[in-house]
């Protein structure tokens, strides 16, 4: 169990902590988050992971976000994918246009090349949900989605791929047994415990690899907040 502080919802809302205050105690538990993952899988590194939650507005679109800044600055060569096509927000944190992206790719209105985005954090690519599609599942789940990845690694060290929440559409469990592993974000207060049991059951019927849950904004004593990552 690895403790995260954490500021306030308000301040934290698209904020990079781990690119603005590197030296932060809430940067270094990305990078505790990080490293455990790294331990997850000894034998065959992880290649690709997604992130996802049970319900909207648990934090993981900005934990991921901050993840891959933390592997970014391992100097590994990261690709954070946009593959939340209901409620994309990953451009809005890095600041990037998303007018061609990862949908684009997916019809073959783009190559792998023209859909990924530099940003200003070295090692660090985004390719951006680009226009919503009418059938996010469906394109997910195609065996373009699997090439995308495979030929991505072929550039990446690793690939990270934020989703739809798991229990409100089957995107996640599309995309979980193609990948790696897949962690979950839940948050303190909010998501009730039967959510994140059919969460954590709806990864494994899909026999994807669950890596882990980050349990946010845990309420302590004093007045900070944590993250909790368990490992499996």
């Amino acid at each position: 169990m690895f403790k995260q502080k954490k500021q306030s919802r308000l301040n934290t809302t698209r904020h990079l902590i781990t690119h603005l205050n590197p030296r932060s105690p809430i940067s270094e538990q990305y990078r505790t988050i990080r490293t455990n993952l790294q331990f997850t899988s000894i034998d065959k590194p992880l290649r690709s992971i997604l992130v996802t939650s049970s319900s909207p507005s648990e934090g993981k679109s900005i934990t991921i976000a901050n993840l891959a800044v933390a592997y970014a600055q391992q100097n590994k060569r990261v690709l954070l994918i946009d593959a939340d096509m209901r409620k994309p927000t990953v451009h809005y944190t890095f600041r990037l246009e998303n007018i061609r992206g990862l949908s684009n790719l997916l019809i073959d209105e783009a190559t792998l090349e023209e859909a990924i985005n530099r940003t200003n954090i070295n090692n660090l690519h985004i390719i951006t949900c680009g226009p919503i599609p009418p059938n996010p599942s469906e394109l997910l789940g195609s065996n373009r989605m699997k090439n995308v990845i495979k030929k991505a690694q072929e550039q990446y060290d690793i690939i990270l791929i934020d989703t739809p929440p798991v229990l409100a559409v089957t995107d996640a469990q599309v995309l979980s047994n193609i990948v790696d592993g897949a962690i979950l974000v839940i948050r303190s207060g909010q998501t009730e415990f039967e959510s994140a049991i059919k969460a954590k059951e709806s990864i494994e019927q899909a026999k994807g690899k669950l890596l882990g849950v980050i349990l946010n904004d845990q309420k302590k004593n004093t007045a900070d907040n944590y993250y909790y990552y368990y490992g499996d």
